[in-house]
């Protein structure tokens, strides 16, 4: 079995147009399959003023790191622009808009290392493969975003049992449709207490997520926050799961 550990720099493949970015946080998960824990994963969010500096990485248990070692990181970095409804100085909105989305993989031999640069002024965005020198343009939409930053913006929508959500995301030399499954309101117990939450499932394509073989399930907490506190994914044997343990 393949294992990929960014998985959760990817689970929410849900993006609009520009949003409101207000929060700096760092949540740590560890990540387990048939119950053994298998690795961890961080997602920190940084406020550096002008930009806003979203990072995932995971990495394997030391006792897997043996015969398959894994060091993945993700960097969304979003720079901040100017509501063009606001008429008076003081009204104006500042939005998030992605500027550049760095994966970097190193799974056992598996080896990827790509940059996606956004241009909304000309809606472009430029591929680079920085294993194989691979350059390409493509062209993108005013609602398009990455697959990292995505996550926090999902985390603000207001979400209804029994609705989807379609939202654009630029990956792997293509744009996404992805559409977001409101499945159902439930309660989950992790290390760090029990929660109410609200399950969804992104039905999603990309490399970068355990070898999937199903659903990808995501616990919200159903509060302001939003935060995931509980994720879940088939891969080729058994499901692998990750769980909050600090914030």
């Amino acid at each position: 079995m393949r294992f990929n550990f960014l998985f959760f720099a990817f689970f929410l493949y849900i993006c609009t147009n520009a949003f409101a970015f207000d929060i700096s946080e760092k949540l740590n998960y560890d990540l387990t399959w048939a119950g053994i824990k298998v690795g961890e994963s961080m997602l920190e969010v940084k406020d550096n003023g002008s930009e806003i500096q979203i990072t995932s990485k995971a990495s394997s248990a030391k006792w897997v790191s043996v015969f398959y070692k894994v060091n993945d990181s993700v960097i969304s970095t979003l720079k901040k622009q100017t509501s063009e409804d606001s008429k008076q100085k003081a009204d104006r909105v500042f939005m998030w808009i992605p500027k550049n989305y760095r994966i970097k993989l190193k799974e056992g031999k598996y080896i990827r290392d790509k940059e996606i640069i956004f241009d909304h002024a000309t809606k472009k965005a430029k591929y680079i493969n920085h294993i194989t020198n691979e350059s390409l343009v493509f062209d993108i939409n005013d609602s398009t975003l990455d697959p990292l930053s995505c996550l926090y913006y999902v985390r603000r929508l207001p979400l209804k049992v029994g609705k989807s959500i379609f939202i654009e995301v630029f990956d792997s030399k293509k744009l996404y449709n992805v559409e977001v499954q409101v499945l159902n309101k439930e309660i989950v117990e992790t290390p760090l207490g029990t929660f109410r939450t609200i399950l969804i499932r992104p039905i999603i394509k990309s490399e970068g997520i355990f070898y999937r073989k199903g659903d990808i399930l995501i616990w919200l907490t159903d509060d302001e926050k939003r935060i995931p506190v509980l994720l879940k994914t088939k891969v080729q044997l058994g499901s692998v799961k990750a769980v909050l343990v600090s914030k």
